[in-house]
């Protein structure tokens, strides 16, 4: 979204695909949510206008559904005015290097994975499945989480927990 690299007392410290992020000194964190699209792990040279205000307030309407049922990041709404209604100060959270995805459907890469086993991320599907069929049972299809102009890669459940621990496998699953 832009090219400074401070925005009020924050700096600069990540570009993603989608979103900028910037720390204050005292650890908290910018995070900008840009007009940027983004492809199959590709960031697009156009934008969409607004885009980052979209899903700035989805994020922050999710984030008031689920309040009662779970902690979140959240700080506060009171940004500097030139990225205001697109951006939110968070708290540094640690990050977890896998992506938690559950599918219900047969679609993208999952489907170019069972073509070749009958299966998506180790688990074993019926056969004779079409693209984008709905599932018997949702299925968790981990994948671990790319940088900037890669692509996110599917994993098994077992290469999960060898990257983060049963445990906390198992509390993604």
């Amino acid at each position: 979204m832009t090219d400074h690299k401070t925005i009020g007392e924050f700096k600069h410290i990540y570009s993603g695909k989608v979103r900028d992020i910037y720390e204050n000194p005292s650890g908290e964190l910018l995070f900008v949510a840009s007009d940027r699209i983004s492809a199959y792990d590709w960031v697009l040279p156009s934008t969409i206008p607004d885009k980052g205000k979209i899903l700035t307030q989805l994020t922050l309407w999710w984030l008031e559904q689920l309040e009662d049922l779970v902690p979140n990041h959240l700080i506060s709404l009171d940004v500097p005015e030139e990225v205001k209604n697109r951006s939110m100060i968070v708290k540094k959270l640690k990050m977890i290097p896998v992506e938690a995805v559950v599918r219900e459907y047969l679609s993208g890469s999952g489907w170019a994975e069972y073509q070749k086993n009958n299966q998506v991320c180790g688990n074993m599907l019926p056969e004779r499945l079409k693209e984008s069929s709905k599932l018997p049972f949702p299925i968790f299809t981990p994948a671990t989480k790319a940088e900037l102009g890669d692509h996110d890669e599917n994993i098994s459940f077992e290469r999960t927990i060898e990257i983060i621990g049963s445990d906390l496998a198992l509390r993604l699953k």
